[in-house]
């Protein structure tokens, strides 16, 4: 039967395997041989902070890269322990700093100092090693004993394609390559002591170059070159003949069934038995704790619907926000009448209708449906005097707040200049809302209470503090840095 081939990082030219992304989450069990390369180039787009020279990735991207790194460390040990072969090509060790999520104050009010605590992560952390490679990078390597034995086809085909990023500490078990000068390992082999297993660790080999993909691609058409498809072919064929020895090497027999009767246990495994179960149900435990706080994150978030949501998400945020700055809101539907929001205080009452846009400004129609709810809603026995019209646009959402047009058409912003109307962006409310969340400061909040009920025509909030909540970069402490760019510190460090 053919082998089940699954690709994670790599991209090969084969119809014979299966490819998938390192932010998936999938389980390996369902495939044979697995190739993998952890590569976290995708983290980083949003990191607009940098922090001792390394990129500082924001509160999102850092609980991604983390979530996939422990999950492709699960999935890689269970694979092993269940007799499948992982094939590690080692990249360069690529270190970020991630956002633990802990802050410390200093300061009060609008003097308040925000610094964050980052941690050191990198993309090691995704494989169950439990030493630490060192950056270096060469192509001078030979095979060892061991790799004469277990790689002797696949190094005479890919000795002159592979280049090692990183060093293996010296003490590595297994080592089937090394450099031709100091012996330092390179690739190793890790067998697993309960089952056919294996963990492949091997010099890099750059899979995309440029030779592998053709220059123009037709619809349905093929991306890859004849070269391209020959390497996937050769690649493949040297990994399951690799795959094949490790099996037929390995000196395991399956358990069989009536082995595990309670008559031939052993002392020890009731000992560990014991100490397994206890483990589970703190995993257990720990699993219900990070759904929880994965759930509170969720709901602690939803203001950023703001940015880029329409209808009823965009509602629901919406009236979290007014409550920030103040307001009693609510949505009303009673018969036929329906109002995305009324929304007051002491100092009045308003009535808001929310508009989202993909890729456009938000035009006058919605400004005459603003007008028809705020008179439907003066015919109410409990209304006595008209409620002031807010119409809050979300126009080009699908866009970053800061490359916007103006976000409701000029008909539109001379329409509600006369008719007593204001017209504001949800970015803003999200800028106003997101400070308050974060500070007591009754005098701003009042201040954009006024905005909203004095304001004719497009509105703009008061600006924020520009110091508060502002994320400042604190110095570490160097003696936490000298240590050869080690993949996993324990140290944590603020930035």
């Amino acid at each position: 039967m053919a082998k089940r081939i699954l690709t994670i990082g790599i991209e090969l030219a084969s119809p014979n395997v299966e490819g998938r992304d390192f932010e998936d989450r999938i389980s390996l069990l369902d495939w044979d041989i697995v190739l993998f390369r952890p590569v976290i180039d995708k983290f980083k787009y949003d990191s607009i902070q940098t922090f001792q020279g390394k990129a500082s990735l924001s509160e999102s991207s850092s609980f991604s890269l983390k979530e996939s790194c422990e999950h492709w460390r699960r999935e890689i040990k269970q694979a092993f322990d269940n007799g499948r072969t992982i094939i590690v090509f080692l990249p360069p060790i690529d270190e970020v700093f991630i956002d633990t999520g802990k802050r410390e104050y200093s300061g009060t009010g609008r003097n308040q100092k925000t610094t964050r605590i980052v941690d050191f992560y990198s993309n090691y952390n995704a494989i169950p090693i439990s030493y630490s490679p060192v950056l270096a990078s060469g192509t001078s390597i030979k095979l060892t004993t061991l790799g004469q034995e277990l790689l002797g086809f696949y190094w005479a085909e890919f000795a002159d394609l592979s280049e090692f990023k990183v060093l293996l500490p010296s003490e590595t078990t297994g080592t089937t390559l090394t450099t031709k000068i100091g012996d330092k390992p390179v690739g190793a082999v890790l067998r697993s002591k309960t089952s056919t297993g294996s963990l492949v660790l091997l010099p890099d080999i750059q899979f995309d170059r440029d030779e592998f993909y053709l220059d123009e691609v037709g619809e349905d058409e093929s991306p890859w070159t004849p070269e391209g498809e020959r390497f996937a072919a050769k690649i493949i064929g040297s990994l399951v003949a690799l795959d094949k020895s490790l099996h037929s090497s390995a000196e395991i027999t399956p358990e069989p069934a009536w082995a595990t009767d309670s008559v031939f246990a052993l002392k020890k495994e009731e000992t560990f038995l014991r100490e397994l179960l206890d483990a589970e149900r703190e995993v257990e435990a720990a699993q219900k704790r990070k759904e929880d706080a994965k759930d509170r994150l969720s709901g602690a978030g939803r203001l950023r619907a703001l940015l880029y949501e329409k209808g009823r998400p965009l509602e629901r945020a919406l009236i979290e926000a007014l409550e920030i700055l103040g307001f009693r809101a609510t949505s009303y539907k009673e018969g036929s009448s329906e109002f995305d929001v009324i929304f007051e205080s002491d100092e009045g009452r308003l009535l808001g209708e929310a508009e989202g846009k993909d890729n456009k400004a938000i035009n006058i129609d919605k400004l005459r449906q603003l007008a028809m709810n705020i008179h439907e809603d003066l015919l109410r026995d409990e209304v006595s005097s008209p409620a002031k019209g807010v119409l809050f646009g979300n126009g080009f959402r699908l866009l970053p707040p800061a490359s916007r047009e103006t976000q409701f058409t000029q008909k539109c912003i001379t329409a509600a200049a006369s008719s007593g109307t204001a017209l504001i962006s949800t970015s803003e409310i999200f800028s106003v809302a997101r400070y308050l969340s974060n500070s007591d400061d009754p005098a701003f909040a009042k201040s954009c209470r006024d905005s909203l009920i004095s304001g004719n025509g497009l509105v703009t909030m008061p600006a924020p503090p520009a110091d508060l909540d502002t994320e400042t970069i604190t110095q570490v402490d160097q003696r936490n840095l000298i240590e050869s760019h080690e993949p996993r510190r324990a140290d944590q460090q603020k930035a």
